[in-house]
């Protein structure tokens, strides 16, 4: 019987704030993330991701006392990423209460940081995470620093030395799709699914049930990470609690402009009972309750 396919949303952190861009640019803020995770968690979610979207860029990690407060409070997986630079920073990130800690820019710098890592704290413990632009002629080439700056590698050839190097996972995310609610790269997740013995995690371009299905049935993907498809509409549902009109996006949550308009807002129980009657396993355990 197949592994049950896992739903983990994605909260990209800035400062205290949960943002949502579109081809990780035009960061908007939707909240505090403390606030989405527990949402999530309650609803039964497998996994949650935090991603320090400028860490890597100002070369510091700032999520370990949001992590610390998560962990206190969700019990489910969760993986912590950006400006993870040495094994002390990733011992850091596991104390303060990650499961799993997720390496793209120090890595690509310092491919042997894969191998140190994997020693030192077990492969199930470390993802690869790369994000990945389509070139002109077909391959796809890996991005740091938020997709902001070409690494210079083959992001197929990239997952597959990762996995060799003893990473557990690979986060596989499309730049070009990313935020854009068109579906995922279903050429990208799977080359990559079917080039690496290690579960990889699809992310990037969910707007729809279908977009799933087919990531998971064509792309191969182990899992599922999801943003703007939970996000949006648990913002718009909740936006009265806190105000944030000083951050510009009460007026972009409130018209649904934009990529909104084509991207379904679907709660975690929904979505996993519609996969489960696409024939697709998913982990139906009752939510946990507030």
């Amino acid at each position: 019987m197949p592994s049950p396919v896992r739903i983990i949303p994605r909260l990209d952190i800035k400062g205290p704030n949960l943002v949502k861009g579109v081809n990780l640019e035009g960061l908007r803020v939707l909240g505090k993330p403390d606030r989405f995770a527990r949402h999530y968690y309650e609803s039964g979610a497998d996994e949650l991701l935090y991603m320090d979207v400028v860490a890597s860029l100002y070369g510091r990690n700032s999520l370990l006392d949001a992590v610390e407060r998560t962990a206190r409070e969700i019990f489910i997986p969760l993986t912590v990423g950006g400006g993870l630079r040495s094994l002390d920073d990733i011992r850091q990130a596991l104390r303060a209460g990650a499961d799993k800690i997720a390496l793209n820019t120090a890595a690509v710098r310092n491919p042997g940081l894969i191998n140190e890592a994997a020693r030192e704290f077990g492969s199930s413990t470390i993802v690869l995470s790369i994000e990945a632009k389509r070139q002109p002629g077909g391959s796809y080439q890996a991005f740091i620093d938020h997709g902001r700056e070409p690494a210079g590698l083959d992001a197929l050839a990239w997952a597959v030395q990762a996995a060799e190097r003893g990473a557990g996972e690979i986060l596989i995310t499309s730049i070009d799709r990313e935020g854009v609610g068109l579906g995922f790269d279903l050429t990208l997740t799977r080359q990559v699914a079917d080039a690496v013995p290690i579960p990889v995690i699809a992310s990037g371009g969910g707007g729809q049930l279908d977009h799933i299905r087919a990531v998971i049935l064509e792309g191969h993907a182990n899992a599922v990470c999801l943003a703007s498809m939970l996000h949006y509409g648990h913002a718009r549902r909740s936006s009265g609690d806190e105000d944030y009109s000083q951050e510009g996006n009460t007026e972009y949550l409130r018209a649904g402009a934009g990529v909104q308009k084509r991207i379904a807002s679907i709660s975690i129980p929904e979505m996993k009972g519609w996969l489960v009657e696409q024939g697709i396993a998913c982990r139906l355990e009752e939510p946990a309750s507030a």
